[in-house]
């Protein structure tokens, strides 16, 4: 999965004095929208230093890939070489790119974080970063507010030796699984059993936590469970959120053309015989 960087380490404590003490070799993430400025190599991603940067900027700590820090700027310069280019598009499984896809994953995500709250939700003054901690604190009325993490599930219906498999009505286009977001007052239990019966129809039991993951092209933490359908089998599916939903027995699934999300993962186990 895209967090399966071994045996590099994403590190992720927020440390202000980085901020006053950026080395030439260190790493700067710079996005446009949902663009990043990189250098696509034949074996791997290559993001700028901060050696190559000629203007004096304002540098954001993020977190390091081992030793390696990675910046962000929120302004843009151009540096011969590198060329924007859509996050999504840049999406692989490639084993060299590994770490530094993750990284600019998570990059990206905190970089929404910092667009989006760039002036208080209560008085509207404009937002300043807190030396003590990851966080945006409003001078005027104090308000504080951290990165924005989104639960989310992710779901294995189990019908004997067959899996539900689903399509999106829009959106990714390969095979995936019943999936939602968290609501209000929910239970991550009650949020596997709405998110069922609403998208295909279908009771389940049995249901049993696998694993999870951080998704940050949309600022998801992903739990998969797995579940049982209980009694009628029969889908009736969402035509507003998928196109395509039907039990696939295991040595039929067709899986994801590479190997980082969760899902991915699930529907593999699944049909080579394992669930949790």
């Amino acid at each position: 999965m895209i967090q399966d960087i071994e045996p590099h380490q994403l590190i992720n404590p927020y440390d202000h004095d980085y901020e006053h003490d950026v080395r030439n070799d260190d790493v700067i993430f710079i996005f446009d929208n949902k663009r990043v400025l990189v250098k696509e190599h034949t074996d791997h991603l290559i993001f700028p230093v901060k050696k190559e940067l000629k203007e004096k900027h304002d540098y954001i700590f993020l977190f390091k890939i081992d030793d390696i820090r990675c910046y962000l700027i929120r302004d843009n310069e151009e540096i011969e070489g590198y060329v924007f280019k859509d996050v999504w598009s840049l999406r692989t499984d490639d084993k060299h790119s590994a770490s530094f896809l993750y990284a600019l994953v998570t990059a990206y995500q905190l970089a929404n974080w910092y667009d989006n709250n760039q002036y208080c939700g209560r008085c509207g003054d404009k937002m300043i970063r807190v030396k003590e901690e990851r966080a945006l604190s409003c001078p005027s009325c104090g308000h504080r507010v951290y990165p924005r993490i989104v639960p989310a599930v992710i779901v294995g219906i189990i019908d004997g030796d067959r899996i539900c498999i689903t399509r999106y009505a829009q959106g990714y286009g390969h095979n995936a699984l019943v999936a939602g977001f968290v609501e209000i007052g929910e239970t991550i239990e009650q949020t596997v059993e709405r998110e069922v019966m609403e998208e295909v129809g279908l009771k389940v039991k049995n249901i049993r936590y696998y694993k999870s993951q951080p998704w940050g092209f949309v600022d998801d933490l992903l739990l998969g469970f797995y579940c049982d359908v209980d009694g009628d089998n029969t889908i009736h599916m969402d035509r507003n959120e998928l196109k395509i939903a039907h039990f696939v027995r295991r040595e039929d699934i067709v899986l994801q053309p590479d190997h980082l999300s969760l899902t991915n993962e699930m529907m593999q186990r699944f049909k080579e015989g394992k669930t949790c």
